[in-house]
């Protein structure tokens, strides 16, 4: 029988938890299912998600609007294998022994669907690459 332990724990940081780290958050848990441990997290969480991102990413398949953007911990940093970062500058915790990585994505706050798009496709471009930097096949699903 295999092994269902996660092969790696990921942390998508923003500022507001509510679009970027959202939906890369969304695309990881899609595509690396039983393989990863995904958390997300914000230096200042919005009250909800955006739903320009929420209906972006239904239209890949993925439902995001039960999300509820939250600040990160740092017990969850202390436990992720790769935190990505994306334009919290400043207020991104850094941890030794924590692989960290800033992907410079623009903010969907405030757009359309179709604005978002270019956005959310770029994210799973980037989502596919990290999985399988790490060894993980990002599986069709």
């Amino acid at each position: 029988m295999a092994s269902t332990e996660p092969q790696a724990t990921i942390l998508f940081l923003c500022v507001h938890n509510a679009g970027r780290s959202q939906m890369a958050a969304g695309f990881a848990q899609h595509l690396g299912a039983e393989s990863v441990r995904v958390y997300s997290g914000g230096s200042e969480p919005a009250d909800k998600v955006n739903p320009s991102a929420v209906a972006a990413m239904e239209e890949r398949g993925i439902d995001i609007r039960q999300n509820t953007p939250q600040r990160w911990t740092d017990e969850i940093i202390a436990s992720t294998d790769v935190v990505i970062t994306m334009g919290c500058g400043d207020t991104c915790p850094v941890f030794p022994g924590v692989r960290y990585i800033d992907w410079q994505l623009e903010d969907p706050a405030g757009k359309g669907v179709e604005q978002v798009r270019p956005i959310r496709d770029d994210i799973e471009r980037r989502v596919r690459d990290l999985l399988i930097d790490l060894g993980i096949d990002p599986a069709e699903r």
